[in-house]
Parts: structure tokens; C-alpha cells; sequence
């Protein structure tokens, strides 16, 4: 699919972040094109999810935590691809992709094609906390959320009207592959102490072959995090985003400090211009600044900063 939108966000000022010293968080709740009937509805979900990150900063905890926390809500919220309310593969099943990363040890954990659970991020978590493995799939990613005392979903409890109807028209127009616009989610923070992290959680693509697994999970392309540059989650078209590194791409163009709205542009321009892929980024680097951008029409996000209001859009 072509790209038909600019690379383009909102222009942050210098104020947008902290520029050291304080915390920020930024939400995104997938890029994709929304009917403009339904941003307003995404727009509130990014908002709450970034508020509940928010708290857990304002309370003195961590990047890790918060990020976490913004997913989780995200997961709980019909209206995204991710958790409940997630895409369906082509046997009209979930399967489900999830990956946090902390910037300061470089921690990660990550889970693939997970048959239902309610909070795939918090097995990602478990996974980083145990730190024998940093990626889990399938059946085994499934037993090790049982091993840590996570329940499996009931098959369909999961699985929204629209997920299914998304499904059917998908199969209706040819076996087609859909990107949801209701979106890849994820989170980037800085807390206080200084430390990064990335959040990001996915049902994939609409009609996706069983055992498919997208840049979500895949530590630098879809989810990166370290102290020496910043934080990233993206969203978009998966494949592409694996065969370029984006997430890490762009981390790294903070190395030089790169205002964040730049490298992100950078990052989404490679994204369009070389592979002609959708999708869209977050960032934050490492003094809190924040920056995202996308090429597709709408990508929801919500930002919170240590003492400035919160905003949000599309």
C-alpha cells in the first residue's frame, strides 16, 4: 500500500519534554485511517491510558512501570488492536504480540502468536523480570504465562463484533491482508532518575497467516529502548519495519541529539520512501524530549509532561 500522507505531527516546541530533570510519556494507539467519527473515541483512549502512566510517574515510579501501566489500559480497551478487541488471523483466531524494553540494563521481554490473554504486555514484563529468555512464542509463550500464574482467555471472550466483522470483510475481498485502524498500541517514557522504556502490543494484521508475527515483539524494529539515545514504539506495516530496524533506526538518530520530531520523520521517510510502507513512531530520548510522526492519515496519541497540561490528537 502507497503512502498518501505526509510525514507529519505537530511541531513540538522546546518546551515539548522536559529536557532534563523531570518525566514525560507519550501514547500512540496505532497508525492506520480512522473515520473521523471514531477519532474522537481513540483520542479518549489514548488520553487514559497516558494519564494511568502519568500517575505512576507523578507517584515516583518507574519508565518500566509506566509504560506497562499506558499498555495495559490500551489492551483493555475494545476499541484497539490489542489484547481485547484485537485483529483476527486468518482462522478467525488471536494471535497476539507484545514487547517492553528497559533502557537502563537493556531488559527486554517480549511474547509472539500468544493464543488469548487478557494482558500480553504483562507476560512481556514476567519474561523481562525472569530474564532467562527475551522472546517467547506461541504455545511456549503460553505456558510460561501459565507458569507465572496468568490465565488463558476463553477462545471467543476476546473477540469484539468489529474485530470479526474487520475479519469477514477482509476474507469477502479477495483474502486480503488489512491494517486495522484500531491500531497497533504502545507507550515511551522518561522517568525521573533518567531511565528509558518502550511498550508496544498488537493483534497484527487483519486475516494474517497463523504464526505470523509483526515488528511488535521484534526488539528493534518495533520496540527499542536505551539510556544513550531514547525510546521508540511503532506501528504500521510490520515487515517493513523488521527489514529496516525502524524502532532502533530511530533511537539511534538521537544519539547526535537529534530533536526527536526529526529523527521519527527520519525513521517514517525510510519507512515510505524505500520500502513504500505505511506506519507510524513514538519517541522520547534521553533528556525527555518527545516526537512522533506517521505517513498514514490518522495515528491517536496522548502525551503527559511533568508540570505542563496534557494534549492529545490524531
Amino acid at each position: 500500500m502507497s503512502p498518501r500522507y505526509p510525514t507529519a505531527s505537530p511541531r513540538p516546541t522546546a518546551s515539548w519534554g522536559t529536557d532534563g530533570g523531570g518525566w514525560s510519556l507519550l501514547v500512540h494507539g496505532g497508525a492506520g485511517a480512522l473515520a473521523p467519527e471514531r477519532v474522537p473515541a481513540h483520542v479518549d483512549g489514548c488520553r487514559a491510558a497516558a494519564r494511568a502512566g502519568a500517575a505512576v510517574l507523578q507517584a515516583g515510579g518507574t519508565a518500566l512501570d509506566a509504560v506497562e501501566q499506558a499498555v495495559r489500559v490500551l489492551e483493555s480497551d475494545p476499541l484497539f488492536n490489542a489484547g481485547t478487541g484485537g485483529c483476527l488471523n486468518s482462522d478467525g483466531a488471536l494471535e497476539l504480540d507484545a514487547a517492553i524494553m528497559e533502557g537502563a540494563s537493556l531488559r527486554a521481554g517480549a511474547v509472539c502468536a500468544l493464543p488469548p490473554f487478557v494482558h500480553p504486555i504483562a507476560i512481556a514484563r514476567a519474561a523481562l523480570e525472569d530474564g532467562r529468555h527475551a522472546l517467547y512464542a506461541a504455545e511456549g509463550a503460553a505456558r510460561f504465562a501459565l507458569e507465572r500464574g496468568f490465565f488463558r482467555a476463553a477462545p471467543d471472550a476476546m473477540i469484539t463484533d468489529a474485530a470479526r466483522a474487520q475479519w469477514e470483510a477482509a476474507r469477502a475481498a479477495g483474502d486480503s491482508l488489512w491494517l486495522s485502524p484500531g491500531g497497533t498500541v504502545g507507550a515511551v517514557a522518561r522517568d525521573a532518575s533518567g531511565t528509558v522504556a518502550a511498550a508496544t502490543s498488537t493483534g497484527g494484521l487483519v486475516n494474517k497467516r497463523p504464526g505470523r508475527v509483526g515488528d511488535s515483539p521484534v526488539l528493534g524494529a518495533g520496540t527499542h529502548a536505551d539510556n544513550d539515545t531514547g525510546a521508540a514504539s511503532a506501528t504500521g506495516h510490520g515487515e517493513a519495519a523488521m527489514r529496516i530496524g525502524l524502532a532502533r533506526a530511530a533511537t539511534e538518530a538521537l544519539r547526535g541529539r537529534t530533536h526527536p520530531e526529526d529523527a521519527a520523520r527520519l525513521a517514517i521517510g525510510a519507512l515510505g520512501g524505500r520500502l513504500n510502507a505505511n506506519g507510524g513512531l513514538i519517541l522520547v530520548d534521553r533528556a525527555g524530549r518527545l516526537g512522533w510522526a506517521r505517513n498514514t492519515r490518522t495515528m491517536t496519541w496522548a502525551a503527559v509532561i511533568e508540570g505542563q497540561a496534557d494534549a492529545a490528537g490524531a
